[in-house]
């Protein structure tokens, strides 16, 4: 068995990406989207590297990583991708990687409440930061 400790920054966003993916995908159904061109759509409002970037930030300003994960968070921003995002820049796509990174990493040692807990404050997050926009 591999230690989940040792597995690279970006192995850990590529677990990450797939697994808030999915909870956001769920959440969205959930919550009453069904059409496919909508639920995309809604779902990028989380899963973006635009989204992710913001989050982490707001991780980092409110203190709300333990150090291990922050460590983690900061292994993934920093780790070398041979990939280029399509709609973000360097900065942004590795911040994003970083946040993904804390996602894989949680679920791979299976630590599915703190897991929730980061996501359900990721929705949240974006939820409110959208009405801020909105509402001026």
């Amino acid at each position: 068995m591999i230690d989940v400790k040792l597995i690279n920054g970006i192995a850990l966003a590529f677990e990450g990406d797939a697994i808030y993916s999915t909870y956001i995908r769920k959440y969205l159904i959930f919550k009453g989207q069904t059409k496919p061109n909508q639920l995309h759509r809604e779902a990028t409002r989380y899963v973006s590297a635009r989204a992710q970037a913001y989050l982490a930030t707001q991780w980092m300003t409110q203190n709300l990583l333990t150090e291990e994960e922050e460590a983690i968070y900061k292994r993934g921003r920093n780790a070398t991708s041979h990939t280029k995002a399509k709609n973000a820049d360097v900065i942004t796509y590795r911040m994003s990687t970083g946040f993904e990174a804390v996602m894989g990493y949680l679920h791979m040692l299976e630590r599915i409440e703190r897991l929730e807990e980061l996501i359900q404050w990721a929705i949240q997050t974006i939820e409110s930061q959208e009405n801020e926009t909105k509402n001026g």
